[in-house]
């Protein structure tokens, strides 16, 4: 068993010719007796892992996936897991098992795992897989069916978008999330870790609720959990609307205006993705898919109508913030008006004193005011009282 073991930890599990399982054998007695000397170098720890560390005790999937998070599990129709951590040339023989459904879920992954995996284990048509590996600017969904040359079986192609922002940094971040939907699988592919992902596979892993007793229900579980994200990220939009409406009215500067349009900029893209996603979601509450059980169509429904709600909450928040800039921009053009009110001000008060600086500033020799005795009291006299009288009638009409 030992030297079972060790072979199949090697990657070479086959049959072998008796000398040569001797010196096999012989070759494992003396790695039990030095441990150190089977293993493998470390290089972030600068060591050396002899065989029996735990790091080592891997299954066979988990080092082949080793180079990205990949994950599969198949889970009997009564939502108990039956097996985990899945080789790629068990897939087609657990489809073919109509007591089981299997769950792929691919995260980063190379592109050589991506054909292994979408093209080579399940057969999805090119250009679904296309769509997939690049980036959708919008969620959508496609059915595809089978011609007679094709190998895959009837399966929807569904994008969508699970939103998250920071009111820390001001990051308002989008993360795709593929599904390839089909009788009895379901493969979801995405680039980021997702939370509603984990926590539905936890809950699936688990058997909370038998809630992986079927694709359609597992799918119906994971597109909640998406949009049930949404009311955080809505949350705490709110709570920097807020804070923008105090500072438009008691602030507002060059930097107000920036952060009003950069809020308003997330808001509108997040429109953007609830809008097409509301359409997807709306063909599924409708019973379009024949791949969706009639009974869970409620279900779908009830995600929809989630959807449509935080849709409302979006346009509302987006009126809100158009009318935060307008309120920035009037007191904007108030601030500007009050400027505009002092500066008009001090020229009025002061214009008499310019005249009459003016008028006795010409310097001509023929001017008999300037021979008078009292000419220069004179003209201060009517400079101040001019300038008061002028100073009492904008007070009186409170002007300010």
């Amino acid at each position: 068993m030992k030297t079972a073991s060790w072979l199949r930890f090697s990657g070479k599990f086959e049959q072998k010719s008796p000398k040569r399982l001797a010196n096999l054998w012989r070759l494992l007695t003396i790695s039990l007796k030095c441990k150190q000397s089977i293993g493998h170098w470390n290089e972030a720890k600068t060591e050396w892992i002899p065989i029996d560390h735990p790091s080592c005790r891997r299954p066979l999937a988990s080092l082949e996936f080793r180079h990205a998070m990949i994950r599969s599990l198949a889970f009997t129709t009564q939502g108990r897991l039956h097996t985990r951590d899945i080789d790629r040339f068990l897939i087609p023989p657990l489809l073919a098992d109509t007591n089981l459904f299997l769950w792929v879920d691919l995260e980063s992954p190379t592109a050589e795992e991506t054909k292994a995996i979408l093209e080579d284990a399940f057969h999805f048509h090119p250009l679904s897989i296309e769509d997939c590996v690049a980036a959708s600017p919008s969620p959508k969904v496609d059915e595809y069916v089978p011609r007679e040359e094709d190998k895959f079986t009837p399966y929807l192609f569904i994008v969508i978008h699970a939103v998250d922002y920071s009111r820390k940094n001001g990051v308002f971040a989008t993360s795709e999330l593929n599904f390839f939907l089909g009788k009895n699988f379901l493969v979801t592919y995405h680039d980021v870790p997702l939370r509603s992902l984990a926590v539905t596979e936890e809950n699936a892993v688990k058997g909370t609720m038998q809630v992986a007793r079927a694709p359609d229900r597992l799918a119906h579980l994971l597109l909640d959990a998406i949009v049930e994200n949404y009311n955080p990220a809505l949350d705490e939009l709110s709570l920097e609307i807020a804070e923008l409406e105090q500072l438009a009215l008691q602030s507002p500067s060059p930097a107000t205006l920036s952060k009003i349009l950069q809020v308003k900029k997330d808001v509108v893209h997040l429109r953007r993705i609830i809008g097409p996603q509301r359409d997807v979601l709306g063909r599924f509450a409708r019973g379009e898919f024949k791949l969706i059980r009639p009974h869970l169509v409620p279900y779908y429904r009830d995600v929809y109508d989630a959807l449509f709600h935080f849709s409302d909450v979006a346009q509302g928040y987006l009126d809100s913030l158009t009318g935060i800039l307008q309120v920035y921009l009037n007191m904007s053009s108030n601030r500007t008006g009050e400027v505009v009110k002092l500066l008009t001000m001090i020229t009025v008060i002061t214009t008499p004193l310019m005249m009459v600086g003016t008028w006795y500033g010409m310097n001509f020799h023929n001017m008999p005011e300037l021979s008078w005795k009292y000419g220069y009291a004179i003209a201060v006299g009517v400079t101040v009282v001019s300038s008061g009288a002028t100073y009492w009638y904008f007070k009186r009409k409170r002007w300010f």
